[in-house]
């Protein structure tokens, strides 16, 4: 499992503009599979939405998008923030979704995987995820320098996402490394 959460009293730092260095929005749109030519009728999850910085980007794009974290502290820093009338809060650890079966056309994380990851998480992901949809994590690499993001020995390294998925039955669509950062698109 992960490591921890991130602490909500930092919470204003994840509205930061400079985390589009790490992941754009039209990068995490495409990822999905969303965006304003396509249909907008996709049910998505942002696992570990936090202040909602990426759960706005998408809102424009989806029916419905699912806030999910653990914390309901960050929940309400959104609430304060002000969010789309499409989104949906839920508190609930990413081992424990409250979704139907096949309920979720696609699933994300941005810079979260490491506070979650393992068997259990994923698993139920592949409960919630209908058969076709995406999931699209962006997460610190293990490889990375450290210099942003959680300590080295709390991160994951590409391959290791790449293998949890695949042993959740998920495919692979695409995979890819940078300097602090992986990004990894999987089908179910």
């Amino acid at each position: 499992m992960g490591h921890h959460t991130f602490d909500v009293e930092r919470a204003d730092a994840l509205e930061d503009p400079e985390r589009y260095e790490y992941c754009s929005r039209e990068e995490l749109l495409a990822a999905l599979d969303v965006g304003p030519t396509t249909d907008t009728d996709a049910v998505i999850a942002d696992i570990g939405s936090g202040t909602g910085f990426y759960t706005d980007a998408v809102a424009p794009c989806a029916e419905l998008v699912y806030a999910v974290d653990v914390q309901s502290a960050m929940h309400d820093k959104y609430r304060t923030k002000g969010h789309p009338e499409n989104i949906s809060f839920v508190t609930a650890e990413a081992s424990s979704l409250p979704f139907e079966s096949n309920e979720l056309d696609a699933a994300f994380s941005t810079m979260t995987y490491h506070e979650f990851a393992g068997p259990d998480a994923l698993s139920e992901l592949a409960r919630v995820i209908r058969p076709g949809g995406r999931v699209v994590t962006v997460d610190w690499s293990k490889t990375g320098t450290g210099e942003s993001g959680p300590p080295r020995s709390e991160r994951y390294e590409l391959s290791d996402a790449v293998r949890e998925f695949t042993a959740a039955g998920f495919t692979t669509v695409n995979a890819a490394s940078r300097i602090e950062t992986f990004i990894h698109i999987s089908r179910r």
